[in-house]
């Protein structure tokens, strides 16, 4: 991983960038959190992720009290700095979501089919 934290840029969200977390070995979009430079440090030092929590206000090290950690394979930057993506593997038993499962991302969301905006999407694709 890169030491360089100058290339994340945390001002856009005032002081925040999204962090995606995949499972390296599925590629399943496991959750998302926030980093801030301080918790963005303690991951690179650490390996594993930890975010700032916007509720708690503090550093929170995802899997710190469950055993369920994420620790990183390997990590990039979207184009603009301003987003992460962890590859992880979850120690413990594996679910990473407070609710039980391996993902946070289990609710499925109904999509108009007959909306104008499918339609254009489809007559692109």
């Amino acid at each position: 991983m890169n030491n360089d934290m100058q290339v994340i840029d945390f001002e856009k969200m005032d002081g925040l960038v999204p962090g995606i977390v995949q499972d390296a070995a599925t590629g399943d979009v496991l959750m998302l959190g926030f980093l801030n430079p301080v918790s963005y440090a303690k991951t690179l030092e650490t390996g594993f992720v930890t975010f700032w929590s916007r509720t708690r206000q503090k550093l929170w090290m995802k899997g710190e009290t469950s055993g369920n950690r994420l620790r990183i394979v390997s990590a990039a930057t979207d184009c603009d700095n301003d987003t992460l993506l962890f590859w992880v593997v979850v120690e413990g038993d594996g679910l990473v979501c407070h609710e039980g499962t391996v993902s946070c991302f289990t609710r499925a969301i109904a999509l108009d089919n007959n909306s104008e905006t499918n339609k254009k999407e489809e007559s692109r694709g």
